[in-house]
């Protein structure tokens, strides 16, 4: 056998292992009635957040680091307004109970769409970054460095989490994000958005055991008028991000191409 053929059957191998590895547990969790084919991970319980007061970077403004848990529901606290194109969008994911959520397929949530699973936040003066455990260890940059996003967009013109600019108004960060596609969901529900949609983002830290984050979606081709809502979220001292892998169902191998809402 020669070089060129052990290297194929190798390779050989290494795909069937692969395709054997990555079909057969979904086919086996679907069997089991999981949603999407994937079982639910096991949550860990948040600790009783401490008291105190927040504490503050040496710049003298608020230290969002941490470990934050999400308190109450992950989903949005209501539909938004939506223009009949994305409300037929909404109507049609949801009667297909899930079938192309894009979480299923091991796809980045976005920036609107949370989990379950612990965040952290490494804050720096210029840089402001949020880790998620879950999902796809998936991350956000919130720039603090004076950029514009005119020119952050030139490097990145368009992502599933957007392209985020912060600056300070007192003691709450503002951070501004556009450059979306429309592939990502709102929430585990269906809600759609367009790569039109801007999201303004509030963060605050009123004490040492609790982050509120005010949401505002702005977004001219799927909603009729801007949607807020708010977040609060927990402080978890003494956890750290864990190891998280995701498993895609492949059936089909990805989920349907998104309606475009022009």
């Amino acid at each position: 056998m020669t070089g060129r053929q052990v290297n194929l059957v190798f390779a050989s191998a290494i795909a069937t292992g692969v395709l054997l590895l990555s079909v057969s547990p979904a086919s086996a969790q679907q069997s089991k009635g999981y949603p999407n084919g994937v079982p639910p991970v096991p949550a860990r319980k948040a600790p009783t957040p401490p008291s105190g007061p927040a504490p503050k970077t040496p710049e003298g403004k608020p230290d969002f680091s941490g470990v934050w848990v999400v308190s109450g529901k992950t989903v949005l606290p209501s539909d938004p307004a939506y223009q009949p194109g994305a409300k037929k969008i909404y109507e049609e994911r949801k009667a297909a109970k899930g079938k192309d959520d894009p979480e299923a397929f091991c796809l980045p949530d976005g920036a609107v769409r949370v989990t379950d699973l612990p965040y952290k936040i490494v804050q720096g003066p210029k840089m402001i970054v949020l880790l998620s455990e879950g999902n796809v260890h998936s991350y956000r940059r919130f720039f603090l460095d004076g950029r514009t996003q005119k020119a952050a967009l030139e490097i990145e013109p368009e992502t599933r989490s957007g392209i985020s600019v912060g600056k300070w108004d007192g003691d709450a960060l503002v951070v501004d994000t556009v450059g979306f596609d429309d592939k990502t969901w709102l929430d585990s529900t269906g809600k759609p958005h367009s790569e039109a949609m801007h999201l303004t983002e509030r963060y605050t830290r009123p004490d040492l055991g609790h982050l509120n984050v005010q949401i505002t979606i702005e977004d001219e081709k799927a909603l009729t008028k801007p949607y807020t809502f708010n977040r609060v979220f927990t402080l978890a001292p003494g956890w750290e991000l864990q190891e998280y892998v995701c498993q895609a169902v492949l059936d089909g191998l990805e989920p349907a191409p998104t309606t475009p809402l022009n």
